[in-house]
């Protein structure tokens, strides 16, 4: 690849300013806020009225500030300045087909010409659960809710109500939602850390004692076992991201999942995938088919809806026919609404009618850019880590490679969000998290003009 770098040359800028300071972080900044006064105006107008000036928490530390988009266009977004981006976020995951994807569209339009929501049943819901039965190893029976929070509680309560027993196991690191009971020890900071005692440890404040939540570490056998061994007879089901995603991407070690398999089986507790995140982006079958792992429940959202509010619950029929008696309460007026299953039935048809194409062209571009990504940083002497399968992966600006959640706490973070608003200078678009989404929008030439950027922003 030919070096970009003479097309950002100094004679494009003021005849004192150093090639070095071209780059410099300081001038990115004053770049990227030049060029998005518009959305600075809106937030301020937003945060007089909206908590935040955002609908979601984690969007309000973006840098500069929190971007207003316009609309978005297979891999592309435009903000309301009118700047385009090649959008890696992806909706923070949901678009796997790349931004309003025409037959999602369609399909979405169509539906809506005869309903938004019932609240009784219609021939979608049943459309759409045949199709994810048969996909999903482990799914006997399926539920539908709206959101990877609600479908996890839905899990959990299942389990309880299996097993007679209370407590979970999670892992540190690991996100299942912002429910209380599971958001704990999610991003603990090294101070919290320090004391080495291994309880819960709440997100934020306002949160209920998690009594019943036990945390062990990612790919650890042992802290799984001592788990198991300090709780005997009271954890009904052990909860994991089998790809850590949420924190740094870290796949399970060979022969962890399968561990916990075992484990949970030999104690009597339910093993919960929570595949909002993996769920048709590893494969149709997720990474339930990917890891070769089945477990007794997973949970679904993201992707299945190609970004509508969607999220599923699949099990195993001996202990999804609780929610079938009526002994386990699962409720919700918007459950199975017309918009979010036409979007999944769209979406699930499109993945399936080529889907060996459709995930070697998603893996082989994921890979393309993890691959040259870490390349051109480590060309210009930057410590790197990569980690993640094919079209989710995460970056970090570390020596060692991370295997828990722990090992993510030494990597250099202020440099990962200098180069993140260095490249939406450049009209690139990650997450501030260090995670890059690639989608069946991305072509070839959207990946080297990426890189291109990346050798722009890497100086």
């Amino acid at each position: 690849m030919k070096s970009p770098i003479q097309k950002y040359s100094t004679s494009a800028v003021d005849d004192k300013i150093t090639h070095s300071q071209a780059f410099s972080p300081l001038l990115r900044e004053e770049n990227a806020r030049r060029k998005t006064a518009g959305s600075l105006e809106r937030w301020h107008r937003a945060s007089a009225s909206l908590a935040g000036g955002v609908s979601s928490g984690l969007r309000r530390a973006a840098r500069p500030y929190p971007l207003y988009f316009s609309h978005g266009q297979g891999a592309t977004l435009y903000d309301i300045d009118g700047n385009e981006y090649l959008d890696y976020t992806l909706g923070w995951g949901p678009n796997i087909l790349g931004n309003a994807p025409s037959e999602i569209v369609e399909a979405v339009y169509e539906s809506m010409q005869r309903g938004l929501t019932f609240g009784a049943q219609h021939d979608l819901e049943y459309i759409v659960a045949e199709m994810l039965t048969q996909i999903i190893p482990c799914a006997d029976r399926v539920c539908f809710a709206n959101s990877g929070t609600e479908i996890v509680q839905v899990a959990l309560r299942l389990a309880r109500a299996a097993t007679g027993r209370r407590k979970l196991v999670k892992f540190e690191g690991h996100y299942h939602g912002w429910d209380d009971s599971v958001l704990q020890s999610y991003h603990p900071t090294a101070r919290q850390l320090a004391s080495g005692d291994s309880k819960p440890i709440p997100e934020g404040l306002g949160q209920l004692a998690a009594s019943s939540t036990v945390i062990a570490q990612w790919n650890d056998i042992e802290s799984v076992r001592a788990a198991f061994a300090l709780h005997p007879g009271e954890i009904s089901a052990l909860i994991c991201e089998p790809l850590m995603c949420n924190s740094g991407c870290i796949a399970p070690q060979p022969g962890f999942l399968e561990f916990l398999r075992e484990i949970t089986r030999q104690n009597g507790a339910l093993l919960i995938f929570d595949e909002v995140i993996t769920g048709f982006r590893l494969g149709l079958s997720g990474a339930q088919g990917f890891y070769g792992v089945t477990p007794d429940l997973a949970t679904y959202a993201k992707a299945v809806g190609a970004g509508t509010p969607l999220s599923v619950l699949a099990g195993k029929l001996e202990f999804m026919e609780l929610l079938e008696r009526g002994k386990v309460v699962h409720a919700g007026t918007l459950n199975g609404n017309l918009i979010a299953l036409s979007a999944a039935r769209a979406a699930l048809t499109i993945l399936m009618r080529d889907s060996e194409s459709i995930y070697s062209n998603l893996f082989r571009r994921g890979e393309m850019l993890r691959d040259g990504i870490a390349s051109i940083l480590r060309e210009r002497g930057h410590k790197l880590c990569t980690a993640g399968e094919g079209p989710v992966f995460h970056l970090s600006f570390t020596e060692r490679q991370p295997q828990n959640y722990r090992d993510l706490l030494v990597a250099d973070k202020q440099k990962y969000s200098a180069f993140v608003l260095a490249l939406l200078d450049e009209g690139v678009l990650p997450l501030p998290d260090g995670r890059w989404y690639t989608s069946t929008a991305h072509s070839d030439t959207d990946i080297e003009r990426t890189l291109n950027a990346v050798e722009r922003a890497a100086e």
